[in-house]
């Protein structure tokens, strides 16, 4: 079981394997995980596991509690590369996401001017004029993309609700350019189901997608972690440079983690 959750409105700055170093900024009740996916790689834990009592904090909170540790770490000489808005589970699921990326890119104005404003998101709501204009706003716009495969998006993404991956790949075309697409490759086994996603019949239907969306990068990845299920393995690196070299063979920018 996954046991790592973000005990406070402000996490870090830690070094983050896509992003430098990352102050991270959790738009989700401390007490537990709130996301639109159950992820069967999560180092959250599932929802189930991780089930939470409070409500979403407000965007007002958050902001105050961001400054505070800006205005610390800029005592100290300290600058983040990037305040990263994720958390325990969705960001984008707070009802006050829009007010939280307003505060955060003033808050980056006013104290770290070099930093980026970034948002790790499953892509959920993007389609939702509020949450799509909010992404907008923000320097790294990064959304995930597990594949196109209806059947393996069931079984390692565990969406809550409906999720329709054409209409996903819609709405990351839509940012015209203003997106990164985030991928994660894995292997081994579940409940004595085989899944890997590293081979032609799920990289080149993504690959497909990619020509569609036409992300200003793409972030391919694998498990870091610990996992909820046991029996899931990394992608070597000799797979994920495979694809990276793929992806940039059409014409996008990649970058990998390990």
């Amino acid at each position: 079981m996954g046991t790592f959750l973000n005990p406070a409105y402000i996490y870090g700055p830690v070094h983050s394997r896509r992003l430098g170093i990352s102050l991270g900024v959790n738009l989700n009740p401390a007490d537990g995980k709130h996301c639109s996916f159950d992820c069967i790689y999560c180092e959250l834990g599932t929802n189930a596991q991780r089930r939470t009592k409070s409500g979403f904090p407000a965007a007002k909170d958050i902001a105050g509690a961001l400054e505070a540790k800006l205005r610390k770490m800029d005592g100290e000489g300290l600058h983040p590369d990037v305040i990263t808005l994720a958390g325990n589970g969705e960001p984008t699921a707070n009802p006050e996401f829009p007010d939280a990326v307003d505060a955060a890119c003033a808050l980056r104005d006013e104290i770290c001017p070099e930093a980026k404003v970034g948002v790790l998101s499953n892509a959920t709501f993007a389609h939702l004029p509020q949450v799509h204009a909010a992404l907008e706003k923000v320097d790294d716009n990064i959304l995930k993309l597990d594949t196109v495969d209806p059947a393996f998006i069931a079984q390692v993404d565990r969406p809550v609700g409906p999720y329709d991956v054409e209409q996903v790949i819609e709405t990351l075309a839509s940012f015209k350019g203003h997106v990164i697409v985030q991928t994660i490759f894995f292997k081994g086994e579940m409940r004595g189901v085989l899944l890997d996603d590293t081979g032609d019949a799920y990289v080149e239907p993504w690959l497909a997608a990619l020509e569609r969306i036409r992300p200003s990068g793409v972030m391919v990845y694998t498990i870091a972690r610990e996992t909820p299920f046991h029996g899931l393995q990394k992608a070597s690196h000799k797979e994920l440079d495979s694809i990276k070299a793929r992806v940039e063979e059409r014409g996008f920018s990649c970058t990998v983690a390990y």
